[in-house]
């Protein structure tokens, strides 16, 4: 996407949540005693752990110094997005908060993960014995999980949002906190990457939490371009992979 919009975009993925911490990086849970503390939590309502809530005050201060205030903040809505956004901005004075918009938007939730959400990895093995050979045939990108939607279906609804904001909120200081496998369907977008190139993540890196990605236009009319990916201000806790 390359017309003009915002003249910096601040791309947040959400501190580490509770499943971040249970499932410690695997698509599944390893078994049952693994997902007890977060088993029959629906997906939006997942929130952040103490070492989270950490990380995201920490980044809090490091964004402020680095940008000062937004005209808008965004978050998915989800628990988890939202907790990170109030402890990013309690770095910001009273004064400050007043002039920064907070609003959820649901085109920029995490994947639907379907089926096999509260699957342990034996389970899923086992109702789904087809799924590893189908995943390896379309990739990561273009495949979905039983029930649930594929990157490609998720970038259909982050293009959504991107078109509203670059309409409405032109030249403005805008942060999104949102979900990894989102921040993806961002990238893709903003930076116009072919299907290979969103098959996985450049370089197998996929953002921390709390990682920071950061788009800036170089000037009035002209288009967001990737600045940094993945920066880290927090010194707690640890990087998580999954949603």
């Amino acid at each position: 996407m390359d017309f003009v919009g915002p003249s910096l975009l601040v791309l947040v993925r959400h501190a580490e949540s509770a499943r971040n911490q249970a499932k410690k990086g695997s698509v599944y849970f390893a078994d049952d005693a693994a997902r007890q503390v977060v088993r029959g939590v629906p997906d939006h309502l997942i929130e952040l752990t103490p070492d989270g809530h950490k990380q995201a005050a920490q980044t809090g201060h490091g964004i402020r110094e680095r940008f000062g205030t937004f005209d808008y903040v965004y978050t998915s809505g989800y628990a988890r997005t939202v907790q990170t956004a109030e402890d990013i901005l309690s770095a910001y004075g009273s004064d400050e908060r007043r002039q920064m918009k907070v609003k959820a938007d649901l085109f920029i939730r995490e994947r639907d993960p379907g089926f096999a959400y509260d699957m342990t990895t034996g389970e899923a093995e086992a109702a789904f014995p087809w799924l590893n050979e189908y995943w390896q045939t379309f990739g990561g990108f273009m495949a979905r999980p039983p029930g649930g939607e594929s990157l490609a279906d998720v970038t259909g609804r982050v293009h959504t949002f991107l078109s509203d904001l670059f309409r409405e909120r032109v030249g403005q200081k805008v942060m999104v906190v949102t979900h990894g496998g989102t921040l993806r369907c961002f990238r893709f977008l903003l930076e116009d990457w072919s299907y290979s190139q969103a098959h996985k993540w450049p370089g197998g890196q996929s953002p921390a939490n709390c990682g920071v990605t950061t788009y800036r236009s170089a000037g009035a009319g002209q288009p967001l371009e990737l600045e940094e990916y993945n920066q880290v201000y927090w010194t707690v806790g640890s990087a998580t992979d999954g949603i």
